[in-house]
């Protein structure tokens, strides 16, 4: 009996080996009997759209290879021809996020993104409440330029080195008042395990740590081999681990990952206090919520807004709504009152209500380890130097960026486009790719200057060339991310192929029963099941998924389509619960400080807190900002010819 039982389990792990290799198998196998018993276009577009989605949940193969199914399979099925799903997976978006990335890689070259982290930080100070606001506040603002996984890579280094020093000063304090005898209110809180280390076994302890710690700085972006996944969307390469999926515009961040017997040790018993303890977990979680606030707020902020942009203006072409200008108006105040809401959620969570003793900014209330934090972020600016040419050219060009974005088409005023003869021949990626293609032209060094410029990141610090420019083809190719350019064209392929084949009709007209629902409620539905599903798939794939479905659903319904595909959008984005959401919540969980029991019960109430504010913008400003009372002259024209 034990023989079988140990030859069914032999069994059982070399299938759960080849599960992804299963699904890949078996999902289109079962799948076939649909286009063959009914071979109409509605029917084969569903089965490429159904063995797309399953791929694309199940992340049996890449994302990017997944988006590739379509390509091959309409031609197969006769729903669109080669060259026609070809030219979907090239579209406006592609440059727009050329240019971003143009302007992302001089800004992490030149390191002006640790230089406003810090910065900002020093502003905010040491005390918990105020430092956990302010490296929020910082995350948000690079998080609107940069992707979510990049922003969280930089900003969570800087934010362990402060915890270090949190920890290794409350170390330090313990030792002094085991030796006078006297405790702090606050060692009350220790835990018995912690109490019964005595001082030399806490030197002892800190001391392995800080000989093993491997220092966290900024960390590459760099390519590379994955080797075996651990279980939560991460894979380890050599000390550093590449994030598998991305949810922004880097498809791989090398980060390093601290020691598993470390991690073991720090969360039994290195911190000082209990207190301690929650003071880590809170900056981690905000780190990570934070990024994901920030990605909100720009229409390139994240893969999942530009992929709505994109959809959006490909299947009503006629709508000229969504913009840059029009997407920062309507989601600016939804990430301030998200970002003030989740920072009292994980205050009262982790730190209390006290909030006299944690936000004070008067120094006569700061205790010694918050005066040496504030120490160390202080040296960590002073590492960074005067602040260089190359910062201040990166920083000019983030500004023009911006304010060419807003002013192309404000919408109550004219934008500089009106002053073109021919309209409608500019768009956001225009301004992206000009001032792109400039940071190739512009030398990094200051005219008629000797002193090269500092870089630390970059390899071509060293150059003699005096005309070397901003960035280089090799710093613009690290962070291109064309996995998600592949998935971003897969989801224009899926709804390009819907809409020919008449599958969007359909699905609008099952979905009639739906139609006695108030918009609101049509909505608040949307946005759960979208913020369900994110939670266990990848957020692009997701929303690719459900923008054509929503789409129809609208349409069917007589509801403005941006009822429910901005709210839809966005909620996809709240995939905070686990480790596997997204890879900002992997990057913060690899550091050791929270569990998945923190993040579940953090994550739980900034999803709430998430829908809730959505849908208050939805039926607030959103409605005259995108007149969403009535059924759009676009959106009649569109149902109107998919009808016929």
């Amino acid at each position: 009996m034990r023989l079988e039982a140990a030859a069914r389990m032999d069994v059982f792990r070399k299938l759960w080996r080849a599960r992804k290799l299963i699904v890949v198998v078996f999902i289109p196998l079962s799948l076939l009997p649909l286009p063959l018993v009914h071979p109409t276009s509605e029917a084969c577009c569903a089965y490429v759209l159904m063995v797309t989605a399953v791929y694309w949940v199940s992340e049996a193969v890449p994302l990017g290879a997944a988006a590739l199914v379509p390509a091959f399979l309409y031609p197969l099925f006769g729903v669109l021809k080669s060259s026609e799903v070809a030219a979907e997976y090239c579209k406006d978006t592609t440059l727009l996020l050329m240019g971003v990335i143009c302007l992302a890689a001089s800004i992490e070259k030149w390191n002006l993104h640790k230089r406003i982290a810090l910065r900002m930080v020093m502003i905010a100070g040491a005390k918990p409440g105020m430092l956990v606001l302010g490296f929020m506040c910082c995350t948000v603002f690079l998080s609107m330029w940069l992707s979510n996984t990049s922003t969280t890579a930089m900003v969570m280094p800087i934010a362990e080195a402060v915890l270090q020093q949190l920890i290794c000063t409350g170390l330090a304090d313990s030792h002094d008042y085991s030796e006078s005898g006297d405790a702090p209110e606050e060692d009350s809180a220790v835990s018995t395990k912690e109490e019964n280390l005595d001082k030399n076994q806490l030197e002892l302890l800190y001391q392995n740590e800080q000989n093993e710690r491997p220092k966290q700085d900024l960390c590459s972006f760099t390519e590379g081999q994955a080797g075996e996944p651990n279980g939560f969307g991460l894979q380890p390469v050599l000390n550093k681990t590449f994030v598998r999926q991305s949810n922004g515009h880097l498809p791989q961040v090398a980060v390093e990952i601290p020691n598993v017997k470390r991690v073991r040790a720090r969360r039994d018993s290195q911190y000082p206090t209990k207190r301690d303890h929650m003071i880590c977990k809170c900056l981690s979680l905000s780190i990570t919520y934070a990024a994901t606030i920030g990605g909100l707020i720009t229409i390139t902020g994240t893969s999942t807004n530009l992929i709505f942009a994109e959809q959006f203006n490909t299947r009503y072409p006629e709508a000229k709504v969504i913009n840059f200008g029009t997407w920062f108006i309507f989601s600016f105040p939804i990430a301030i009152i998200m970002l003030v809401l989740t920072w009292l959620w994980l205050h009262f969570l982790f730190l209390g209500c006290n909030f006299r003793e944690t936000c004070s900014l008067s120094k006569k209330r700061k205790t010694r380890r918050e005066m040496m934090s504030e120490q160390r972020i202080q040296e960590e600016y002073a590492k960074l130097g005067p602040i260089s040419y190359p910062e201040v050219v990166t920083g000019i060009f983030f500004i023009l960026m911006t304010l060419l974005w807003f002013t192309r088409e404000p919408g109550f005023v004219p934008g500089w486009t009106s002053l073109f003869e021919k309209k409608g021949y500019r768009t956001d990626a225009t301004v992206s790719v000009l001032l792109g293609f400039l940071l190739f032209l512009i030398p990094a060094r200051r005219p008629f200057s000797s002193s090269s410029p500092s870089c630390s990141n970059s390899e071509d610090s060293s150059d003699p060339d005096p005309l070397a420019p901003m960035i280089t083809w090799k710093d613009f190719q690290r962070l291109m991310p064309w996995e998600i350019v592949i998935l971003v064209g897969g989801g224009y392929a899926l709804a390009a192929g819907c809409k020919v084949s008449g599958l969007s009709v359909w699905i609008g007209r099952q979905l009639e029963p739906m139609s006695g629902l108030p918009p609101w409620a049509v909505t608040l539905l949307a946005c759960l099941l979208v913020s369900a599903v994110t939670e266990f798939a990848s957020n692009p794939a997701t929303l690719t998924v459900f923008l054509p479905i929503l789409s129809a659903l609208s349409e069917t319904l007589l509801i403005n389509p941006l009822h429910t595909l901005i709210p839809s959008t966005m909620c996809v984005s709240f995939g905070v619960m686990l480790p596997v959401g997204n890879p900002p919540n992997a990057i913060v969980f690899s550091y050791g400080h929270v569990k998945i029991s923190d993040m579940v019960k953090a994550g739980f109430g900034v999803n709430l807190i998430g829908v809730a504010v959505v849908m208050l913008a939805i039926t607030t400003w959103g409605v005259p900002l995108f007149n969403l009372t009535e059924f759009p002259a676009w959106a009649v024209a569109r149902n109107v010819t998919g009808g016929l």
